[in-house]
Parts: structure tokens; sequence; C-alpha cells
């Protein structure tokens, strides 16, 4: 039996990943720790949380003296750190705890890491760190290139834990994956946001034209491709994880309207938020040579995705409540975070 630490698995992907490799390896227990912020909901992994081999720590990675005794107390063989602040709206008004969690954070997972010996860590980053693109394919040694305080702490945690790969040979690989989609997406994301206000009858605020480009990744593919880096990935190493699927914003708005047989006059094209790089484009090459290459196509999976928000209304509804609601409309005018 191997012990993953995989924190921040209350989130939209770590719950997505401690539940897929709980299914597909019965050799693995997990523990995971998370803070529960607003975005880290119990209600992701309610299905499995009596799971003889899954126990939950509610902490945050940036309490040294907690992170301590779960490596003393645990012989943790892997590490998977998903936790971070990831919404760039909200780093853009206050960077302070994106700073805090996604480099400090990192670097005590870290020195944990160092003092008790680990097989692997996993730092999960984002293609946000390479910057927009204009043409071609950012690859893993594409210069770094941030333009949002959250992208630019991301950037921060990555490299920081390729410095402990270098410096004190801890077996750190970092991953950089595109915009994912799926099941458990909190509803400030463009596509949970949009599903769920075409749902309510209400406007799909667009940022500017709705051209920028993303590459669109499916929560179980990314699932499957960290696992498979976890056994063939070589330390030191950095891994684009892509859905080999770019869409314009707008092209998968009009998408989940033509889905749920809606009418293209809920979108409301409002202004660009600051910062907003045009185009992410990964070149997953390195991966797809190791042998990973993702199983989901895009128009199903969306399909799946929408049918799963339509079908789990009492999941999310209770999300948008009005704290949420006169959040973003004192702060953004409704503008949530499109990627």
């Amino acid at each position: 039996m191997k012990n993953y630490l995989v924190t921040g698995g209350l989130g939209f992907i770590g719950s997505n990943f401690v539940r897929y490799i709980l299914t597909e390896d019965e050799t693995v227990k997990v523990i995971n720790l998370d803070k529960m912020t607003y975005a880290g909901n119990p209600e992701n992994l309610k299905d499995i949380e009596h799971n003889e081999n899954y126990s939950f720590v509610k902490g945050d990675i940036c309490d040294r003296d907690l992170v301590e005794k779960i490596f003393s107390d645990q012989k943790i063989d892997v590490v998977i750190n998903f936790a971070a602040e990831s919404h760039v709206d909200r780093s853009i008004e206050d960077a302070a705890g994106f700073i805090k969690t996604d480099i400090e954070g990192v670097w005590n997972l870290l020195e944990k890491s160092k003092k008790y010996g680990v097989e692997r860590f996993i730092q999960i980053s984002t293609d946000e760190v390479y910057g927009t693109i204009a043409k071609g394919s950012s690859d893993e040694s594409y210069p770094l290139l941030p333009s949002n305080p959250y992208s630019a702490s991301k950037a921060g945690g990555d490299r920081l834990a390729y410095s402990y790969f270098v410096t004190h040979k801890i077996p750190v690989i970092v991953t950089r994956a595109s915009n994912n989609y799926g099941c458990y997406q909190y509803p400030e994301k463009m596509i949970p946001l949009f599903i769920t206000n075409a749902l309510e009858g209400q406007k799909l605020p667009v940022y500017g034209d709705g051209k920028q480009m993303r590459d669109w990744l499916n929560v179980i593919d990314h699932c499957d491709a960290i696992r498979f880096i976890i056994e063939n990935g070589v330390p030191g190493e950095t891994y684009n994880i892509a859905g080999n699927c770019e869409k314009m914003n707008i092209d998968v708005t009009e998408k989940i309207l033509e889905i749920l047989g809606l009418e293209k006059d809920l979108m409301s094209f409002i202004e660009d938020r600051p910062g907003h790089d045009r185009r992410y484009s990964l070149n997953a090459d390195k991966l797809s040579l190791l042998g990973w290459k993702p199983k989901k196509q895009f128009h199903s999976a969306l399909e799946e995705t929408v049918l799963w928000y339509k079908n789990n209304e009492n999941w999310w509804k209770r999300l948008k409540d009005e704290e949420f609601k006169e959040y973003y409309k004192k702060n953004y005018g409704y503008r949530m975070d499109i990627k």
C-alpha cells in the first residue's frame, strides 16, 4: 500500500483525482489535506468518505506544524499538490493569498518532503505560466511570461519545486495543464458558470469579443495523465498536459446553449478584464512520446458535463447564493473568471 498525500483534494481537480485514483488503484491510500476555502466542497467526495483507503485532514498547506505531523504520522510516498488559489479575478483584486498558498505553501510541502523522503512530488501548475501566445504552441522549454498575479504565483511555485530537485534531489515533477472542465467545478469558472446561468435563465457574461482561444482538457483525462506521470514520469522534468482541443470562448458558449436548446441572445458581451491573455496553446508532444494521450472527445464530454449540472442542481444552487452573487455584483458587475 502506498500513501498519497493529496493537497486541495476537495477542489475541482483534486476531488476528481482522489475519486479516480481510489477507483483505479486499490494499492493506494489517500490522505486528503484541504483548507476548505469557498472552493473546497466536502460534497465533492461524499460518495467515498467512508472508503477505508481514504482519510481527510482539514488544514492549510502553509501550516508547518500540521504538515509536519502528517508526514511524521504517515509514511508519505507521493505528494500531489493541487492546493492553490486559482481564480484570476480574485488575484487581481488581492494577490496576498495567492502568494502565500501558491509559493509559501509549496515551500512547506517541499521542506517536509526533503526531511521525510518521498518517491514522487507532483507539483500541479498551469498553462497560464507561459502567458499569451499568438502563434504556435508552448512546449516545456518556452519562456515563462505570466501576466496576472495568479499565474505569476503558480510560476513561482513550480520553479521553487524545480529548485528543490536541483539542490536537494527531491524527485519533483511539474505538470502544466490546459483549461479543465467537467463535474464538480465551482461555478465561477467559465463552463460551469455558463451552464448554470443558462439553466437559471440568466445572462452568460462573455469577456470582450469572446475570441480568446483556449485548449480544453477534460478533468478525467487530466487525472489519468497525472497517474501516468506518477508511474512513468522522470524526476526533474516538466510535462505539459493538453486536451488537443483549441476552441474560442464564444464557440464553447454557443455550444453550451445549443446543447441546452437555448438561444444565443442569452450571451452578454462585457468589458474585458485586465491582463486577459488572448490565447494559450500547449505542445504536449513530450508526454505523448512517453505514451499518454487524452481519451475524451470534447463535444461528447461537454454534453456529459452539461447533463451532470442539469441533474445535480442541489450541488451547485447553494453555491450560487446571494453572497456569491453580491460579491461579483460589487466587484465586477457580474464579471466572472472566464479563462
